[in-house]
């Protein structure tokens, strides 16, 4: 399972990369893996004002549909389109091209329910 020690994991298997004040999220190897393959990523509009733990949309594989709830709250500033023409991208490569949302953050970001990699990787060990 590739988890890059960089990123912050929510339980609900979305990562986060904090940048200055831009956080861009996806979500991890261990969801893309459980998924299977993604056919279809429903993405929410530039703009858009969510709070922390809200569903900012949706991933659709073969096997399941699953919600993403944001990790840190802010305001959408950019959705990866790409996802749209080949949402396979999130199997390929999750941490890279197959991210799918980036927001500008409401403030400091709060991160104290988030996991490291370390933390994840157990987590997702015992489930």
């Amino acid at each position: 399972m590739n988890t890059p020690q960089e990123l912050h994991y929510a339980k609900s298997d979305e990562w986060v990369r904090i940048e200055g004040d831009i956080a861009t999220i996806g979500i991890s190897d261990y969801a893309q893996d459980a998924l299977n393959d993604i056919v279809y990523v429903e993405l929410p509009s530039i703009g858009d004002a969510l709070k922390k733990g809200e569903s900012f949309g949706s991933v659709e594989s073969v096997k399941a549909a699953s919600d993403l709830y944001l990790p840190v709250g802010g305001t959408v500033t950019e959705v990866n389109s790409e996802l749209e023409d080949s949402p396979e991208l999130i199997n390929s490569d999750p941490y890279g091209k197959g991210w799918i949302v980036k927001v500008k953050l409401a403030g400091a970001p709060d991160l104290s329910d988030l996991m490291d990699a370390g933390a994840y990787i157990t987590y997702c060990e015992n489930r």
